[in-house]
């Protein structure tokens, strides 16, 4: 059963730090990853170590990815795949693109996040590497369910949960579990998406795996919020996650943090404050360019500003340029909570100008979507 605790986990390790960064924690702060990861890349270059640079290339990557620091990130990835092509290496090929496929579903680019996650695990079969296969296939689950699709990668997220299980690899564990309770919170089954987010939380903290506790603490005080209407004690773990993303330096998930602090405030009738919270995390997304994010908060503001009084039209009128972005994303749930929110403030049903009117058609993957997912061979982890 996916809510059941089993025996202590092993510790959270980070598999994308590798050769002389292979020591660093899970918890390392990620300017620290990145210095070192800087440094020892030079090192590499300098000696002609080119497998030793696509290693130290993927942290930088990674690094600059969690700080929001896209440009960079984008080259880093590059520079790793390239570095491991030359020496030949596959595993480390994979892991360079399964570095981009997560660098591009983080810019809503969820397309190219498919094709090269997908990518990603055909070369982590062909090249022995299970880990990186395994991480592969849960981007590819994860780009399929932030769009909405739980039809599509539900069965995925189970699979990958036992196998994380089976494994012992408490990272992935939570994950897992973190991705099955958010679908089950999206469709209304509070007290069960509230179940997986306490077994997460309690695995990674028992793993020593702050990002993963951060993320959980995040998904309890939401369900709290919605379900108990429990602003304090959402307030309360928001806190305690955010001083774990500031220590570890998480800016995308400090900025989700702020979101959802708005949303708790949004759903207590607290709307000023609400506001600045919505504003501020559109701030952090905007400069780590990360439009579902963006997107998300800019829908918060929207529904702050109606309820402090903001004309009909005009909010009308944004929710339908919001919608349509989300179209454009592909971010079909997401679509599905602007028409929700036209409803809740009262100014809608929304002109509708893609041909399938409100929530008319079922969550779609792309075609390179359906094709990756296809190929999905949970199998060949063991």
């Amino acid at each position: 059963m996916a809510g059941q605790v089993t025996e202590r986990p092993a510790m959270a390790s980070a598999p994308e730090y590798q050769g002389a960064l292979g020591s660093l924690s899970v918890n390392a702060s990620l300017p620290e990853v990145l210095a070192r990861g800087v440094q020892e890349l030079r090192a590499a270059e300098e000696a002609g170590d080119r497998r030793e640079a696509a290693r130290c290339g993927l942290a930088v990557a990674e690094a600059c990815r969690r700080l929001g620091r896209i440009e960079e990130a984008d080259r880093a990835w590059k520079a790793s795949y390239r570095a491991a092509r030359s020496a030949g290496h596959e595993g480390a090929m994979a892991w360079a693109l399964w570095s981009g496929g997560t660098l591009a579903r983080q810019r809503g680019a969820l397309r190219l996040a498919y094709r090269l996650l997908g990518l990603a695990a055909e070369m982590g079969e062909r090249g022995g590497d299970v880990v990186v296969r395994g991480y592969s296939l849960a981007g590819l689950a994860e780009t399929g369910r932030i769009q909405g699709d739980y039809k599509a990668v539900g069965r995925l997220h189970e699979q990958l949960l036992a196998e994380a299980r089976r494994r012992g690899e408490a990272r992935h564990t939570v994950w897992a579990l973190e991705g099955i309770a958010q679908m089950h919170r999206n469709t209304g089954s509070y007290d069960r998406a509230l179940a997986l987010f306490e077994e997460a939380a309690d695995t990674a903290s028992r793993a020593e795996d702050r990002r993963g506790w951060a993320w959980a603490m995040r998904g309890i005080a939401d369900v709290v919020s919605v379900r108990d209407g429990d602003v304090d004690r959402a307030l309360s773990l928001l806190s305690q996650a955010e001083e774990a993303c500031r220590e570890i330096r998480l800016a995308s998930a400090l900025a989700y943090n702020h979101k959802m602090r708005g949303n708790v405030l949004y759903r207590a009738g607290r709307y000023e404050q609400a506001r600045e919270l919505y504003a501020q995390a559109l701030e952090e997304f905007r400069e780590m360019e990360e439009p579902r994010g963006t997107a998300l908060s800019r829908l918060g503001l929207v529904k702050a500003d109606a309820r402090l009084g903001r004309d009909g039209a005009d909010t009308a009128a944004e929710l339908t340029g919001l919608r349509t972005t989300l179209d454009r994303i592909g971010l079909r749930h997401a679509r599905d909570m602007v028409d929700k929110a036209a409803a809740e403030l009262g100014v809608g049903p929304l002109p509708d100008h893609t041909g399938d009117g409100p929530g008319a058609a079922a969550p779609a993957l792309p075609a390179v979507g359906t094709e990756a997912l296809r190929k999905v061979d949970v199998e060949g982890l063991r």
